[in-house]
């Protein structure tokens, strides 16, 4: 037997990594597992090559708690290490590592959290063992070694009497993290972390009852074996290739990634690069309709298969954050702060590859069946337009897909809609007026009146499309998006043909006179010349002042403010309707009022304006007149 004290400069490391690593210390049991799984790829691939000349077997990796014993045993069959090799890797290589880290950060605690990602998985151990032993037996004709740390730098090195190939850690679980020799705890961890390790990972057994044979007498007994339980899936989805997987393969595994998601992914996107980096990974569109509060984090992160974090961002553009899925990729650099790695030139060059990937996907989509797309059109809507907001790559790409509903339900491009839109909607000044609703019922009637003129009118309802029109007005100065109650029909879309008033200009100065004296403050009086037939009293709102207040109140854009101002309106009142004239010639005060008031509460009704006590008010009156 030898003893030995491991080089070390910074003085009770064991302390140290407990007390960086306490906030994230389950991440032991991932460490020590993919070690075991490195370890049994390694011994593959030396076999492959002739290196290694051993029967590679059917290994696994297996978890033992022993309750009573406080003890954790991690076994695995792969490469194994020789004392010389565990006098070099355990006791130099990896403590350097962790020395290193500590040295670098002991200073900062907002960095702590993240020794797993630097390789040092082996130290992670005394994270909550008291004392750690390695028996481990080499692949090479070598006799077997037993080392012993107590969790100071003395550590023990003696032949040991283990016969098979391969690695057993056994640790010797402190007072203080006796949680971990409850068998719900561990299976709980193996299912976060190792759940598609390319190893199978066997923890305990589980009994499994053989199907009834068909000769069987009524009284048989269903027999029952046990069999090891193997907690993982080796070979998941996104590390095979797409030509493997139907569409059945991709909703199967979004169920074994979401089992209490009962509702299939709208269609998934399946990453594969290897140039000029490596990621492999699925991305699903879930169904997401217009609620921009979506839980993120649904997007799970992987290294090698072995899981990461769910906190994505900076790799994967965040407008796709509201989607789920996985990446795997083992070029992401994890050893920084998640500022650091953002700024990061491959991390970058990876958002920009899933941002092209995922427009260059939902283009073929939209080609090879535009009936399907426009039928998921509004479950995938805020994503897209976000997307376009807030990547220029993806907006660049997205006028190939990004739909433009009609209320109608029919879909256009944009280019789609400038073609049709031209010849009728292009007002006086050669500019193409784009009219949309943000809501089919309350603006019924100002849809209606531009059916009526030929009018095309889109149903733009996201609660980020102020800020998506502001920004494609800005690239096609020759258009323009107004909302359909923004204005009068004939004013929507100016045209040089205008409509003679029938009142002189000092009945209109009177006129107005007389409105003002009974309009609320609120309202911006407006006299129009209109066809006779058309509605006497009609409340609009200015477009430019809705949709600055709309921006404000959405983040980022609009003018300071605005989001809290008060709702304005325009009262637009047609000159040449029958009722201007009567509110214009009754001489009697108290009648004239109650004109002005009933008109102006029938125009508040038909923007969904009326409530509470005015609305109350307004039925009692309307009784009275029916008497």
């Amino acid at each position: 037997m030898t003893t030995g004290k491991i080089n070390v400069s910074v003085e009770n490391i064991f302390p140290l990594i407990k007390k960086f690593l306490y906030s994230d210390h389950e991440i032991f049991l991932r460490e020590l597992v993919s070690n075991g799984t490195d370890a049994t790829l390694k011994l593959k691939h030396l076999i492959s090559i002739g290196e290694a000349k051993v029967e590679y077997g059917n290994p696994v990796i297996e978890i033992k708690v022993d309750k009573e014993g406080k003890k954790i045993h991690i076994i695995d069959q792969g490469l194994g290490m020789t004392a010389d090799e565990v006098e070099k890797y355990i006791n130099q290589v990896a403590f350097s590592g962790a020395e290193e880290f500590l040295d670098k950060y002991k200073d900062s605690a907002k960095d702590s959290g993240i020794i797993g990602h630097f390789g040092l998985g082996f130290y992670s151990a005394f994270m909550v063992a008291e004392k750690v032993e390695i028996i481990t037996k080499s692949y090479k004709d070598e006799p077997a070694a037993h080392w012993t740390c107590d969790g100071s730098p003395e550590f023990t090195l003696e032949p040991a009497d283990k016969t098979s190939r391969g690695t057993e850690i056994i640790l010797h679980i402190a007072e203080d993290s006796l949680e971990f020799l409850e068998d719900s705890k561990i299976s709980g961890l193996l299912n976060k972390y190792n759940k598609f390790m390319p190893i199978p990972i066997k923890f305990g057994t589980r009994t499994e009852t053989l199907p009834k044979p068909e000769d069987a007498p009524e009284d048989y007994v269903n027999e029952t074996i046990e069999l090891d339980n193997i907690i993982n899936n080796p070979n998941p989805a996104w590390a095979k290739q797409p030509s493997e997987l139907s569409d059945e393969d991709y909703k199967n595994f979004y169920r074994e990634l979401y089992p209490m998601q009962f509702e299939d992914p709208l269609f998934n996107i399946h990453l594969n690069v290897d140039y000029p980096f490596n990621l492999t990974g699925i991305l699903y569109f879930p169904k997401l309709g217009t609620d921009m509060q979506i839980q993120k984090d649904k997007i799970q992160l992987y290294q090698n298969q072995v899981y990461v974090t769910d906190n994505v961002e900076g790799i994967v553009p965040e407008f796709l954050t509201m989607l789920k899925g996985v990446i795997d990729s083992p070029d992401i650099p994890l050893n920084v702060s998640r500022s650091g790695l953002q700024a990061d030139g491959a991390v970058k060059k990876i958002s920009n590859y899933i941002t092209r990937k995922v427009a260059d996907k939902l283009k073929a989509l939209f080609n090879e069946n535009r009936a399907d797309f426009e039928a998921k059109w509004n479950d995938i809507k805020i994503v897209l337009e976000y997307g376009m907001l807030s990547e220029d790559k993806f907006y660049e790409k997205a006028g190939a897909f990004v739909l433009y509903p009609t209320v109608d339900d029919t879909y256009f491009t944009l280019e789609e809609l400038k073609e049709k839109l031209k010849e009728n909607q292009t007002d006086k000044d050669g500019k193409l007026v784009i009219l949309y609703a943000g809501n089919k019922d309350a603006q019924h009637s100002y849809i209606e009146a531009a059916k009526e003129k030929g009018y095309e009118v889109l149903l733009l309802d996201s609660p980020i499309i102020s800020h998506l029109i502001q920004k494609i007005e800005g690239d096609n100065s020759d258009l323009t998006f107004v909302r359909v109650d923004s204005d009068h029909v004939d004013n929507l879309i100016k045209k040089d043909e205008n409509t003679i008033s029938k009142l002189s200009d000092e009945e209109k100065a009177a006129l107005k006179t007389s409105l003002e004296a009974y309009i609320p403050k609120a309202y911006s009086v407006q006299l129009e010349a209109m066809d006779s037939q058309a509605a006497p009293f009609i409340i609009t709102q200015p477009e430019f002042m809705r949709r600055m207040k709309e921006m404000s109140q959405t983040g980022g854009g609009g003018m300071f403010g605005m989001g809290n101002m008060p709702e304005m309106y325009n009262l637009v009142v047609n000159t040449n309707s029958d009722l201007a004239s009567s509110i214009l010639n009754t001489e009697d005060k108290t009648h004239q009022e109650h004109l002005v008031k009933q008109a102006l509460d029938l125009a508040k009704l038909s923007q969904n304006l009326l409530k509470g006590e005015a609305l109350t008010a307004f039925v009692k009156r309307s009784f009275e007149m029916i008497k």
